[in-house]
């Protein structure tokens, strides 16, 4: 049998130097590329953190600021409740006045303090007991709020400012036969800040018509 013909072997080149210096020009070429934009990726991951960084202390430092800025009361009761002292949270808040408004059918006209910033039963309690009678909750033991709102003038970093905010002032009511119901003032809670200048009429929003049901 006669062999079939045979396939030509293609023929073997040998690259010239200056093709090897070229390839290896083009890989260090792509090598560098690469690595430059890696190194660019991780600075730009870099100053992306950064940058997120100096964003959230900002934001830190502008809540603490208005926290700071914030007028914020603590009360607490004293002579077994006969009184609350109100104080500032922060100390370089100075109290200097405030005026206290509570519901129309509790107290008419409102109280004013200077430089003793506090809550007495005494200036309300008739007044309360009076109103919860016409609710038909008089007679018993009660534990409930009132709202009250508080105008209070301070002095911060030495200038005059203003607050208007309204409260719930807790109590407990405790009835007497032969005298006096007495009104046990227990603490007072922040409702919100920023009241208008009809501060009666945000309070007596807040409290029960009389005829309304308990």
């Amino acid at each position: 049998m006669s062999e079939g013909p045979r396939k030509k072997r293609l023929p073997l080149r040998w690259l010239t130097l200056a093709e090897v210096v070229g390839l290896v020009a083009v890989t260090i070429a792509g090598l560098g590329y690469w690595d430059s934009h890696r190194e660019r990726t991780i600075e730009e991951r870099v100053r992306s953190a950064a940058e997120r960084e100096r964003k959230a202390e900002q934001q830190a430092q502008a809540r603490a600021g208005a926290l700071k800025q914030t007028f914020l009361m603590t009360a607490a009761a004293q002579d077994a409740g006969d009184w609350l002292r109100l104080t500032s949270v922060h100390p370089e808040q100075v109290i200097q006045t405030q005026s206290l408004t509570f519901p129309s059918d509790v107290r008419a006209d409102e109280v004013e303090t200077t430089g003793n910033p506090r809550i007495e039963a005494g200036w309300f309690n008739a007044g309360l007991a009076k109103a919860l009678k016409a609710r038909g909750r008089g007679g018993k033991e009660i534990q409930d709020r009132v709202p009250v709102g508080i105008v209070t003038v301070y002095i911060e970093d030495g200038q005059t400012k203003t607050d208007r905010a309204l409260y719930l002032l807790g109590y407990s009511l405790h009835p007497h036969v032969l005298r006096a119901d007495r009104v046990e003032l227990e603490g007072l809670s922040l409702v919100r800040r920023g009241v208008g200048e009809d501060v009666r009429s945000a309070v007596d929003a807040l409290w029960p018509k009389p005829d309304a049901k308990p």
